[in-house]
């Protein structure tokens, strides 16, 4: 008697393959990938963000403007009263000679309606760029806060747009309110670096001016970060900003305070470079997210493209703002909007509810398997364990997290399994009744089930497609899981049944008992 075939070598691998990885998750070892678990199933933090998308426009404007006294210090062409104001930037070029150099320069850049009046030049960005700046915003949000919660060392997090200006983040693991602070205070962080001229003429009068004041002659009014008390006289225009940085690294000073190197990019280090030749003697404000950190005299032309932010940090404190650096500031802000803690107790009840409906669901089907089919039930009985341990195997090894909603698509899905094995067992009772021997009524059973079978699970499956496209983060991991388990089942009951029967049709054909294989007289 030919034991092994075809499909049932196939099954069998797949068995195997299920077997060995699926013990990590269902043991919990300490080898193997594991199936994640969600927010809802291990406790978390979920937090719904809003992003100040006008923000990002006037960061733009600042960052234009940036790049109008970098040209025109470089090419020595001079203009007088640059300053930003409602979004616009207002500047006049003295020599009426040097406006063609002006105008290609401001050409060069995509998206600007500039406006000029004798030697006045008004600058906005157009409408078009507006929409276009605030969606950029919150797109590159996303992407940034994503970056830092992986750098952070978070397992899974879940950052997700949600409308116009949005963001779901949900943080599985977080259980205390130091581990919640922390995350926070990384996600929120602008970590908006720039580097700003002192105003040295007119720093004696900071204490005695107005914003008003200052910004009449184009400068701003900034604290010390360890100080409020003490303030800074800086130009408005920044000289460089956190979009030149590559890198950012925690390091120690000589009285083994923590403080943050940070390295640019070669425009930057030229630029850098550049305004300390010019500007020696006077002092350069290091300045992150509008607060001055350090405030250094410049002894010298400073090149390399270096530069390090002192400013009391603890090594935690320090280590978080250089992952926000290194992952890119914020180009607007964000604004908790909703917070909600998921706690471990609950996702802990959660999984015993699901296994217990798991369980029993899968013993009832069990019982009724072996009633009402007999031996054939037995053997649905077996394909139907080989498909929860593929199914396991599958998701840990996608790496996919599992939610509440994924539990219920694989209670799911033991349902469709095992209703492809009561269709197949129809089709094989069928023809037993009209007569036939035991090896036709199988392979007639499976050719006639087979379209059925197919139909059922394909529209599944396109339904499943539909909801990952266009769903939510619990609606995605319900189509996950019922997707893989329309594949699996499908393996298990198609080839892995028909492989069983192939390899003991002898038996069945030796005893010649209808009613104790298929529960059939």
């Amino acid at each position: 008697m030919k034991i092994f075939n075809f499909k049932l070598t196939i099954f069998l691998i797949t068995v195997i393959f299920g077997v060995i990885f699926a013990i990590p998750s269902l043991f919990q070892t300490n080898y193997g990938k594991k199936i994640n678990l969600g927010l809802d199933l291990q406790g978390g933090l979920h937090m719904l963000l809003g992003v100040n998308t006008h923000e990002a426009v006037s960061s733009k404007i600042k960052s234009i403007a940036t790049a109008v006294k970098y040209f025109s210090d470089d090419e020595e062409l001079l203009i007088d009263g640059l300053t930003i104001l409602e979004d616009s930037i207002f500047f006049s070029v003295l020599d009426k000679d040097e406006m063609p150099k002006m105008d290609k320069m401001l050409q060069e850049i995509s998206g600007l309606d500039v406006s000029k009046k004798d030697l006045d030049y008004t600058i906005k960005l157009t409408q078009e760029e507006v929409i276009k700046t605030k969606d950029y915003s919150v797109a590159q949000a996303v992407e940034t806060i994503r970056n830092r919660l992986d750098q952070f060392g978070l397992s899974e997090p879940t950052v997700l747009r949600q409308g116009e200006s949005d963001i779901v983040v949900q943080l599985p693991g977080i259980k205390t309110a130091e581990d919640e602070k922390a995350a926070r205070d990384l996600i929120s962080k602008p970590a908006n670096l720039e580097l700003m001229a002192v105003d040295e003429d007119r720093m004696e009068q900071v204490y005695n001016m107005t914003s008003s004041q200052a910004a009449a002659y184009g400068n701003l009014i900034l604290e010390d970060t360890n100080d409020p008390n003490r303030k800074y006289l800086v130009k408005e225009i920044p000289i460089l900003d956190g979009s030149q940085i590559v890198d950012a690294q925690v390091g120690f000073s000589q009285s083994n305070q923590p403080i943050i190197n940070f390295t640019l990019n070669s425009a930057g280090a030229r630029i850098f470079g550049d305004f300390t030749a010019k500007s020696v003697g006077k002092r350069l404000a290091i300045v992150l997210d509008g607060k001055v950190y350090s405030a250094p005299n410049i002894n010298e032309r400073i090149g390399g493209g270096s530069g390090q932010i002192s400013g009391g940090f603890t090594v935690v404190e320090a280590g978080n703002v250089a992952i926000a650096l290194r992952s890119g500031a914020l180009l607007a802000s964000v604004t908790l909007l909703e917070k909600r803690s998921v706690g471990p107790s609950l996702g802990a009840d959660s999984i015993q509810a699901s296994m217990i409906a798991l369980v029993s669901g899968t013993v009832l089907i069990f019982f009724f398997m072996l009633i009402y089919y007999r031996r054939a039930g037995f053997i649905a009985n077996i394909a139907l364990i080989s498909n929860i341990f593929i199914l396991l195997a599958v998701i840990a090894l996608f790496g996919a997290t599992l939610t509440l909603p994924g539990m219920a698509g694989i209670i799911l899905t033991i349902g469709m399994a095992i209703d492809s094995n009561v269709i197949i067992n129809e089709r094989i009772r069928e023809v037993l009744r009209s007569g036939a021997s035991a090896a036709k009524a199988i392979e007639d059973g499976y050719s006639n089930a087979l379209r059925a079978i197919i139909d059922a699970n394909v529209t599944t499956l396109l339904v499943a497609i539909v909801l990952y496209a266009y769903g939510s983060g619990a609606i995605k991991g319900f189509a996950v899981t019922i997707s893989i388990g329309v594949l699996t089942s499908m393996l298990t009951a198609i080839i892995g049944t028909h492989g069983i029967y192939q390899a003991i049709l002898p038996k069945i054909t030796k005893d010649k008992d209808n009613k104790k294989w298929f529960g059939v007289k």
